[in-house]
């Protein structure tokens, strides 16, 4: 039996992934954890639900559920005792977890490491003490781990997982490129056609789609932000559909203010359809995180928006020890995407950004050709069958 564990909806769409990997690679496989909707989907027996991520001023909100959730979690631990447990990122409550399994003998795989390089250095030596096995998504996080003398594997990213499961959907089309060949170029545009029209949006029509992220503080703040660029929009280009992909586990009660204003500009509303949107999507508003990388995969243009309680900034100003928040740029190593944070992070900057897109052809295209780059390492790599090997090796089960 294996328990996996997530607290967050990009997590949780890597436990999904898994938890099908896993069930191919070994039928009949029981499964447990902590996760969503999409978790479930794919056979795990839920023992709790995710808690969802907060900023420093959202924590104290949040305290209760977390305490009643890892008291969950520890004591399915103790009662099933997996043959492994899989923690995926969540870092602050997982190596609490974690420390728990390993008094039991527990064998523990950390699958997506936290963001060592960025802030915290020094939970490095604290997780290579407490894990067996380390799988990193990000290639420059490899070698990290093995500094510290932990068997790591970088084994790609779970992204292109789903983006190949996305674009295999598109059978009418004669054509299929790969959104992670060496030699992709931008999507094609008969197939964004395609995508649009599968989705009931207008074919002939670019369209500009709007990812305000998935956890509850990045919602709160950015769901006012993108109304305000579909209306400034709606004033500069107003040939322009829109589109907002929500993630499944988005409570749409709490924002049903958000959504029905977003409505009432026309913005179509989508659930849990963050790929086949940006497969569709000719430029896209995104709040930093996985998605960007989702988005620079498919070759789509974008700008990068975050916004964050003045507390929360200003303390991430003094302990975050990295250039950029973008994935896309992190792995560049240079300026390759608009970032636009904090009052920056406003619908008449946005727009200006989106208008350079559209009309300096030299600039958009670099943005693609960088793309391009940072794909060549996750080329013919497929995290979830991977880490799925990586699991029964580490279990046994072979021999």
């Amino acid at each position: 039996m294996v328990m996996m564990i997530t607290g967050e909806s990009s997590g949780e769409l890597y436990g999904a992934l898994l938890a099908g990997a896993l069930r191919e690679r070994v039928p009949g496989l029981r499964i447990m954890g902590v996760g969503g909707e999409r978790m479930q989907s794919a056979g795990v027996e839920l023992v709790s639900g995710i808690s969802g991520g907060f900023g420093v001023t959202e924590l104290l909100s949040a305290l209760r559920d977390l305490k009643a959730t890892f008291k969950r979690t520890t004591e399915a631990i103790k009662k099933f005792m997996p043959d492994v447990l899989v923690v995926i990122d969540y870092p602050d409550f997982n190596i609490k977890v974690v420390e728990v399994a390993k008094t039991l003998g527990i064998k523990i795989l950390y699958y997506v490491s936290p963001q060592v390089w960025a802030w915290r250095k020094g939970r490095i030596k604290k997780i290579a003490s407490l894990v067996n096995r380390m799988a990193t998504i990000l290639p420059f996080e490899e070698e990290i781990y093995r500094k510290a003398g932990l068997p790591c594997e970088f084994v790609g990213h779970p992204i292109v997982d789903e983006i190949a499961t996305v674009l295999q959907s598109a059978e009418s089309l004669s054509t299929q490129p790969s959104a992670i060949s060496e030699k992709s170029r931008a999507l094609d545009p008969e197939l964004r056609t395609y995508f649009k029209g599968s989705l009931g949006l207008d074919r002939d029509r670019p369209l500009l789609s709007l990812l305000p992220g998935s956890r509850p503080h990045e919602l709160k703040r950015l769901f006012p932000l993108m109304i305000g660029i579909v209306k400034q929009c709606k004033k500069e280009f107003s040939n322009y559909q829109f589109c907002i992909p929500l993630a499944p586990n988005t409570d749409e009660r709490k924002y049903s203010l958000y959504l029905d204003s977003l409505r009432q500009e026309g913005v179509f509303i989508k659930r849990g359809e963050s790929v086949r949107v940006l497969a569709a999507s000719d430029m896209v508003v995104v709040a930093s995180g996985t998605a960007t990388l989702q988005a620079a995969f498919l070759e789509v243009p974008m700008v990068v928006v975050y916004k964050l309680s003045a507390i929360t900034y200003l303390l991430g100003k003094l302990i975050i020890k990295v250039q950029y928040i973008s994935l896309v740029n992190l792995l560049s190593g240079i300026l390759v995407v608009p970032e636009l944070l904090q009052k920056r992070a406003n619908p008449e900057e946005v727009t200006k950004e989106l208008k350079k897109i559209i009309d300096d052809t030299p600039y958009r295209e670099r943005m693609l050709r960088y793309y391009r780059m940072i794909k060549k390492p996750f080329t013919g790599k497929s995290a979830s069958k991977r880490v799925a090997e990586i699991i029964v090796e580490m279990a046994g089960w072979e021999r």
